[in-house]
């Protein structure tokens, strides 16, 4: 049984969608974006807001809407039909399940269901979206090449790093081009693209959009830049140093009177920033991985968008690995780049709280994927350098510490007036400082949403 009174309760989702009546288009396009998902179900005679309307419907009618489904997707989808009745009103019930080998399409294009409604794919979605079907990925694909094009020396210090680490089981004397092909980064004797990539003499040879620019920006103006070519490994490493060059560290000391190293970002968020950068961009595009070094802020951006099955806010909870290069992400994995599946994201969240910065922000803009990073710009130093006095200084910093100040509490903080409260505390909104959150009651603006900026 379809259950129809219970998928009308749960609302038009991922899985569930309502027609009012017999429309074709949607019908054919909400069936090749269910079959391209996890299947689903489509409900006719339902409204969008869940009212049950009904449509009639005969035997030749479910025989006819079965044919039409099948005859116009391709590969074609056979659909379960089932009529229930609500309050005395027919719902055609017209089960989809997910097909095995996707993209399924209609009329030539190729759905995909994202929430409550279908996204039209393009074509380097839709070859990933093959690629995920059939379990591999755009990296698994041979390139046109001889071995000679592999830097064995660098296989050699990847095997032995994976071996030290556990992670990887090589007998002894196995020579390395087998164990390139259990892992397969080489196949029929040819490399993969995920090989070229990782342990080529020339990746850019074959992909010239492979590099990693750096840009070192003061105010609107570009200090120091840098594009890094070479493999994968060496533009992670290189990648590193050029954002340690220009970031500030100082030293305080630590447990057992040793010196310990405090920079603006924590290492551990920004090693992950960059190997998630570099590891799961989409290769396929004509674009290159690009960092931004601003006063106040980090930005990484590469190209191509979450796998599908994510979604931004996805990021801030625990959530299953997507990777979009299995082979390269597999690679980085074994070599310890990657310390666990599924784990970056979460590892930069923690690192960046242990340094009390802010949370970063994740957005899929400029077709690609960006995250940021924001350096606390409420130090004394700075603060004082904006021109703030004694007052306004502590106010902050307690405001840190606490949460909040109210106008009362900066009156009795400071021993001044409910005027001079006010006045300094509007300064400090007028600045982006503070927000004021209700009547009397100021908030530190979130970084990246305040106006400040380092001089």
């Amino acid at each position: 049984m379809c259950d129809v009174e219970r998928l009308i309760s749960t609302g038009e989702n991922e899985e569930i969608e309502f027609k009012e009546n017999f429309d074709f288009n949607g019908i054919l396009e909400t069936a090749v974006a269910f079959a391209n998902k996890r299947g689903g179900v489509i409900l006719v005679g339902v409204r969008n807001n869940g009212a049950v309307v009904g449509v009639q419907i005969g035997r030749e009618t479910l025989r006819d809407w079965a044919n039409r489904i099948s005859q116009n997707t391709d590969p074609p989808v056979i659909p379960e039909l089932e009529v229930e009745e609500v309050n005395g009103k027919k719902v055609l019930c017209i089960k989809i399940d997910e097909y095995p080998v996707k993209p399924v399409m209609f009329r030539g294009r190729a759905y995909l269901r994202a929430g409550s409604s279908n996204k039209r794919l393009n074509a380097r979605e839709i070859a990933e979206l093959y690629y995920r079907s059939i379990r591999h990925s755009w990296d698994y694909i041979t390139v046109n090449a001889g071995l000679d094009e592999v830097d064995f020396g660098v296989v050699g210090k990847f095997v032995e790093a994976a071996k030290s680490r556990g992670r990887l089981n090589v007998p002894d004397g196995e020579d390395l081009e087998t164990v390139l092909e259990k892992l397969e980064l080489v196949r029929d004797g040819e490399p993969t693209r995920a090989l070229i990539l990782l342990f080529g003499n020339d990746p850019q040879k074959y992909f010239p959009h492979a590099v990693v620019r750096i840009a070192r920006f003061r105010g609107s103006e570009i200090e120091d830049d840098i594009t890094i070519d070479g493999n994968l490994v060496n533009q992670v490493d290189e990648a590193l140093k050029f954002i340690r060059k220009h970031i500030n560290v100082r030293f305080r000391i630590g447990g057992k009177a040793q010196r310990e190293e405090v920079w603006d970002y924590p290492p551990e968020a920004l090693r992950e920033a960059v190997i998630n950068a570099v590891a799961h961009r989409d290769y396929a595009e004509p674009d290159e991985v690009q960092i931004k070094i601003l006063d106040d802020r980090i930005i990484f951006w590469n190209p191509g968008k979450l796998p599908f099955e994510l979604k931004v806010e996805d990021l801030y909870k625990p959530h299953p690995s997507k990777p979009r290069n299995k082979l390269i992400a597999k690679v980085f994995y074994y070599s310890g780049h990657i310390e666990k599946w599924g784990s970056g994201i979460g590892r930069i969240l923690r690192a960046l709280g242990e340094y009390n910065l802010p949370e970063p922000r994740f957005e899929e803009v400029f077709g690609g994927f960006q995250v940021t990073f924001y350096r606390d710009v409420y130090t004394e130093d700075h603060l004082r350098n904006l021109g703030l006095n004694d007052r306004q200084i502590r106010a902050v910093l307690y405001v840190k510490e606490k949460g909040s100040i109210t106008n009362k509490e900066y009156q009795e903080l400071f021993k001044v007036s409910r005027q001079t409260a006010t006045r300094d505390l509007g300064s400090l909104v007028k600045l982006g400082i503070f927000e004021r959150v209700e009547k009397g009651k100021y908030k530190l603006k979130t970084q990246h949403e305040s106006n400040m900026s380092q001089p």
